[in-house]
């Protein structure tokens, strides 16, 4: 607007958490982000101040609004109802030449990416990971751990469990407990590539996992999800059989999830301890080539993170 500042990205740790829409307008009124429902009303929505909109069916978004999105720093993700299934995404900023070319570096040396595994299993579950185990056998060793961890919590809270299964293609296929893990995945998931986006580095470049456009968003969710998500996804599971919701269960582990993030603070935790692991790589960041040609002209250093463009 004539006579204020341009609007600029503020850190990801200093932000609320996602924001779940469906069947609205998004538009920009007054320089402000909002949405217009279908009665007419209009919610103000501080866009500058979230990690990122997950738009569900029925969502509508103005290119004035994705344009503030974007200098604001906001994930924009479209969604399926629930919230669980990807369909797109628009970026907030991108991958620091610096930092892509460092996690690049390290995912390609075999014994870089060992250390890093070794990190992210320390961190999961507070534990040395075994000596002498290649990523294999630290993979099989997760694996058993995880599902033990969800056998224990469907004991907790009285949920018939049997095993992890999820049919993208055939949603309403899948059991309730699998239902609530996957939409609370979801938004661990839309969460993470923020902070990812954010902090400058690439989604796709994995450690753990690898072949997805989202390899390292899975790696860095996967250490926060047994502490949060997974959690509030099995109290809710055993909360609907039981009868004592009063919304469905898909909207209850969304608003769950929202309150663990927040009680955890996430949001401060995840851009830091990206960078502990990939510190435990234990190779030194890459100098540009000598030959380089060096930036026209030098940004003004913003108050936002590493990867935001404003």
């Amino acid at each position: 607007m004539p006579g204020l500042p341009p609007p600029r990205p503020i850190p990801l740790k200093d932000r609320a958490q996602l924001v779940f829409i469906e069947r609205a307008q998004l538009d920009v009124r007054d320089g402000a982000f909002c949405a217009v429902n279908s009665d007419g009303t209009v919610t103000q929505i501080p866009v500058g101040g979230l990690a990122g909109l997950m738009l569900e069916p029925g969502a509508r978004i103005s290119h004035a609004a994705v344009a503030l999105a974007g200098r604001t720093g906001t994930l924009i993700t479209w969604v399926g109802e629930g919230g669980v299934r990807l369909y797109s995404a628009g970026q907030p900023g991108g991958a620091r030449s610096d930092k892509l070319l460092w996690q690049a570096q390290l995912a390609l040396d075999e014994t870089a990416r060992l250390r890093i595994v070794r990190r992210m299993f320390q961190i999961r579950f507070s534990d040395e990971a075994p000596s002498r185990r290649s990523i294999n056998q630290l993979r099989g060793i997760e694996g058993v751990r995880v599902r033990e961890s969800y056998a224990l919590l469907a004991e907790k809270y009285g949920v018939a469990w049997k095993r992890r299964k999820y049919d993208p293609k055939d949603w309403e296929a899948g059991d309730s407990p699998n239902r609530c893990l996957s939409a609370a995945t979801a938004c661990l998931h839309g969460l993470t590539e923020a902070a990812v986006l954010a902090a400058g580095y690439a989604p796709a470049i994995g450690f753990l996992h690898t072949g997805k456009p989202l390899s390292f968003v899975y790696d860095i969710a996967d250490l926060w999800k047994l502490k949060t998500v997974v959690p509030e996804a099995f109290r809710i599971s055993g909360l609907a059989a039981r009868g004592k919701l009063e919304m469905s269960p898909d909207r209850a582990v969304r608003l769950a999830c929202r309150d663990s993030f927040r009680h955890s603070g996430l949001l401060s935790k995840i851009i830091p301890q990206i960078e502990e692991v990939l510190a435990a790589g234990n190779l030194p960041r890459p100098e540009p080539p000598s030959d380089a040609v060096e930036p026209a002209f030098e940004d003004d250093k913003g108050d936002g993170d590493d990867g935001h463009r404003g």
